[in-house]
């Protein structure tokens, strides 16, 4: 076996080892047994049809990975530290940023994106109460709730299906004379086409927070998505393109900003120290803010209403060696989402997938929507799959406006949802992550053929 594995127990692609030098040399012979216990859990691992769970997505972990987060517990580095420091780093030269701030979530990435575009740093262009945000009505809760939490009003746009991303017509379309940001996430990897909504903002003034969480390691026109907002985010969550177990983060390439962020995420604090620093800016007692006494410290004034949204080294330290292997998961997914794509392709009652034009994605699951003349509805279809453990998902919360959770929630509407309808009612996702074998993904085209022709 290749000593890699997933949160569950399948069958799983090749992943380069890497030799690790540890920070103690007495604790080798403890990481050479964290290596063989890896190694054992993995010995035997097979795929049996019908049996073994195909899972929508995972993590996958080889024994680095394991070696990495087992030496960060070894060394007590209980917080944030030199692992989150270097993540951070490496993250932001990855996608071309400058500033890069690790979080405990994708979700509190995109509150934090948002938040900071309320502070009084930003002057007259300040995010206020009542301003509206473009968003789109069908995605994933935590790209529009930052909108609703600052008290501000989310424009809903509807989606094309088959790439189910909006359109820059449609983002242009949605401008107003209230409207001051543009907040879209990425559908499942699949690019909207970030550039042209990138000029709208531009050419009105407005914001643009770009939610890359579903799309770390996705192309657009050649530039890796996450790269265009004025802020971007990503999420760690183990579904996603990378893990931490949990974790997020915030880019930006405006220092000024990033310096915001951080406060809000570290309790609101003035004091930019790192953890275990104590005088970074050298007059920790020479500070006069707000109606403090002089000399007040300047760990404890706090100059923002903030948060405790940090990571920890624990997390980074797995997400370093898991960002690494960021090249090698996106074949993956690539890879799979074409055989699927390939081995579905024909099917009656089923509409396919498509890439955005200009973009290369690296795919965060594959989407089906069963056509309004198939001989058979989407339930049934999940039940078949069901049966067979091949797992499935909603496309996350379909038409936000028919959730619960907004219907005492203020917002407008652009044009019709009926796409984000279509989605809510006939369109699912299976897995095409890097723990899927060229087995597993034959598998469950089968099994969907099998369905369809079965159904008259």
């Amino acid at each position: 076996m290749s000593g890699a594995e997933h949160t569950q127990e399948n069958e799983h692609p090749e992943t380069t080892q890497q030799t690790q030098q540890t920070e103690h040399p007495e604790h080798g012979p403890i990481l050479e047994l964290v290596r063989k216990l890896h190694r054992d859990q993995e010995a035997g691992r097979r795929f049996v049809p019908g049996e073994t769970p195909i899972l929508p997505s995972g993590a996958v972990f080889d024994e680095d990975d394991r070696v990495s987060l087992v030496e960060a517990a070894l060394n007590m580095r209980i917080a944030a530290g030199p692992a989150a420091q270097q993540f951070e780093r490496e993250f932001a030269t990855l996608l071309g940023r400058r500033k890069a701030h690790l979080t405990n979530s994708g979700s509190s990435a995109n509150l934090l994106a948002l938040t900071a575009l309320t502070q009084r740093e930003l002057g007259r262009r300040r995010l206020r109460p009542g301003d509206e945000v473009i968003t789109v009505a069908a995605g994933f809760p935590t790209t529009v709730n930052p909108i609703v939490q600052n008290g501000m009003i989310p424009v809903m746009i509807d989606v094309s299906l088959r790439t189910y991303n909006t359109t820059a017509e449609r983002v242009a379309e949605a401008v107003g004379p209230r409207t001051k940001a543009i907040m879209i996430a990425h559908a499942l990897g699949n690019p909207f086409p970030v550039a042209e909504v990138r000029e709208i903002a531009d050419e009105h003034g407005l914001h643009f927070i770009e939610d890359n969480c579903d799309a770390v390691g996705s192309f657009y026109r050649g530039r890796p998505t996450g790269s265009f907002g004025d802020v971007a985010t990503a999420s760690f969550y183990p579904a996603h393109h990378l893990t931490m177990g949990e974790g997020g983060c915030v880019v930006t390439d405006r220092v000024a900003l990033a310096k915001v962020i951080e406060s809000l995420r570290d309790w609101g604090r003035d004091c930019w120290c790192p953890p275990a620093a104590s005088d970074t800016c050298h007059k920790r007692f020479g500070h006069q803010l707000g109606r403090l006494p002089k000399g007040y410290d300047h760990k404890y004034t706090f100059s923002r209403v903030g948060y405790n949204l940090k990571t920890t080294d624990l997390q980074a330290a797995l997400g370093l060696t898991q960002l690494g292997k960021l090249p090698e998961f996106g074949a993956a997914r690539r890879r799979n989402w074409q055989r699927l794509r390939e081995g579905l392709d024909g099917v009656r009652g089923l509409q396919l997938p498509e890439a955005t034009p200009g973009s290369d994605p690296s795919w965060f699951g594959f989407v089906l929507t069963v056509t309004d003349d198939a001989p058979f509805d989407r339930a049934e279809l999940i039940s078949f799959l069901e049966s067979r453990k091949i797992g499935t998902r909603m496309l996350f919360s379909g038409n936000l406006a028919r959730q619960p959770a907004y219907q005492d929630v203020e917002f407008r509407v652009v044009g019709d949802l009926r796409n984000s309808d279509i989605i809510t009612e006939r369109t699912f996702w299976i897995g095409v992550y890097p723990g899927l074998t060229t087995e597993m993904i034959d598998y469950v085209a089968a099994s969907i053929r099998e369905f369809s022709a079965g159904r008259r």
